[in-house]
């Protein structure tokens, strides 16, 4: 019986091909590494920018104060990644830090810092705006070795000052009024005498943190790089509430705030012959305001250094990526979220928002190119350059 014949022919392999013994591969593109890498290329610099303050921002001294204390934080995202409860807690923390505004952040923002100079001392004896000194934050500034004061020096507004011990709720009405008389009559000095007011009186005034030792200023006076970190990191590792979340009993007067920690002490000023003698005049939770910016501009300094190790150098779009982290932002990035395709982080997942409470990268920026930490260039590319000093 005859073979049947197969309805397509079979084809053999040919083996004519020089290549058919080796094994055969998909030809791909080759796969760009997500990992980021620091730049090694130097940044052309042009000559420091003169100010950082936006177009159109005014440079009398109230305006430049008022900018600043409006330009501090960030809104909640609507997308923020935290519930009601974190999002209750950052509101919270940020209206219980004092309406301080550095010398330092002022200049950085004025195109001419000995004009600034001038009206702020006018304004000061004037009453209307009130110098305060917050002590270790220029030693800060400088890495924590040498190199200028080291005590800063802060403005606020004297309205909002007597506004806040005016709504403080554990001091007697007469104590307030007493205080209140004694700002107005020394305008131009960080110190008074508490003649006038008794033993008691005083101590209202330093547990409730508008009075503190002069004396706090000179123990504080050269803190060390290593001891403000650690006292800017203690939140972290301790319950939120508790003493040891600040640093320990007393660590905000150890870094230049007030409050109750001082009456302890019974040896000082002022608090002994009925009440006579030196305080310095401060705001409550001055600490905890050292404290955020100390973090922020270290943090700040890292990113730069992460970006490029070799100068320290990168754009401000740049830091402010870094700042801002992988966040979700743009409209596109919602819908893409929205598909399932998006896998980003959350604002409230970044460091910004987890330890710094949405503060502004803008805001960072200004107190390290006030305080020495950084200085920002031209580059001639249509970007800002960054510098750590």
């Amino acid at each position: 019986m005859p073979k049947s014949t197969p309805p397509f022919p079979i084809r053999k392999s040919s083996s004519s091909s020089p290549f058919s013994a080796f094994p055969r591969r998909k030809t791909s593109l080759p796969r760009q590494s997500t990992k980021e890498t620091p730049s090694d290329d130097r940044l052309s610099d042009l000559g420091l920018t003169p100010s950082l303050a936006p177009p159109g921002i005014s440079q009398d001294v109230l305006s430049l104060i008022r900018y600043v204390q409006q330009s501090t934080w960030e809104d909640i995202p609507e997308v923020a990644g935290m519930n009601s409860t974190r999002i209750g807690e950052v509101l919270r923390y940020r209206e219980t830090l004092p309406p301080i505004v550095s010398l330092a952040h002022l200049y950085a923002l004025s195109i001419s810092p000995t004009e600034t100079e001038r009206e702020l001392a006018r304004l000061v004896s004037q009453g209307i705006v009130r110098k305060i000194v917050t002590p270790g934050r220029s030693t800060v500034a400088r890495g924590g070795g040498g190199g200028g004061g080291v005590v800063a020096e802060g403005v606020v507004l004297v309205s909002t000052w007597k506004d806040l011990i005016t709504r403080i709720s554990n001091v007697d009405e007469s104590v307030k009024k007493t205080y209140i008389a004694l700002m107005t009559a020394n305008p131009i000095s960080t110190t008074t005498s508490t003649n006038g007011l008794g033993r008691e009186e005083v101590q209202q005034l330093v547990q409730a943190g508008f009075l503190t030792n002069p004396t706090a200023v000179g123990r504080v006076s050269a803190p060390s790089l290593s001891s403000l970190l650690s006292l800017s990191k203690s939140g972290s590792s301790a319950p939120t509430g508790s003493l040891s979340a600040i640093g320990g009993r007393g660590a905000v007067h150890e870094a230049g705030g007030g409050g109750s920690a001082l009456s302890t002490h019974d040896r000082r000023v002022g608090l002994s012959g009925g009440g006579a003698g030196e305080m310095t005049f401060s705001l409550p939770n001055t600490g905890v305001y050292l404290k955020l910016l100390t973090s922020a501009r270290v943090h700040l300094v890292t990113l730069l250094k992460q970006l490029s190790p070799r100068f320290k150098e990168a754009t401000v779009p740049q830091l402010k990526e870094k700042w801002e982290g992988n966040v979700l932002g743009d409209a596109g990035s919602v819908a893409k979220r929205a598909r399932g395709e998006w896998t980003g982080v959350l604002a409230g997942k970044t460091k910004k928002w987890k330890d710094f409470h949405g503060l502004r990268f803008e805001s960072v920026l200004g107190e390290c190119v006030g305080g020495g930490v950084v200085e920002v260039f031209e580059t001639g590319i249509g970007v800002l350059g960054v510098r750590a000093r």
